[in-house]
């Protein structure tokens, strides 16, 4: 296995923009905190997060709660920030933030007129 680099904090910053600007570099991790107002909404996010996990092979530590599910990432094995956190908080962001658009007539979404289905606070 090659190894890893990790990014140093400026470098870090420069990459928090667009897609990743939700998320921030915090005591070593790079975070996000999803706001679900909702038991059942963080266990869908959990759950989610899991899956994606999983599959890349690089497993986050997770702070679940009712009104919130907090994500922090790091490479433990190499010390700190790698390009392997970069492409899983855009993954994670990716599909927890999804919602059917113009690209889906069949897919809708719940009813945005009603908050007891809204899916996270930040909708």
């Amino acid at each position: 296995m090659a190894a890893l680099t990790t990014h140093a904090a400026p470098a870090i910053a420069e990459r928090l923009v667009g897609e990743l600007a939700h998320w921030r570099h915090e005591a070593g991790f790079l975070c996000r905190t999803y706001r679900t107002g909702s038991w059942r909404v963080s266990l869908m996010v959990v759950n989610t997060i899991g899956h994606l996990a999983e599959a890349a092979w690089h497993h986050p530590d997770l702070d679940v709660s009712f009104p919130a599910v907090t994500v922090k990432l790091q490479t433990h094995d190499a010390g700190g920030i790698t390009d392997r956190d970069f492409e899983l908080a855009a993954k994670i962001e990716a599909v927890v933030r999804w919602r059917p658009g113009a690209e889906s007539a069949a897919l809708t979404g719940p009813p945005k007129d009603d908050a007891r289905f809204r899916y996270l606070d930040d909708d």
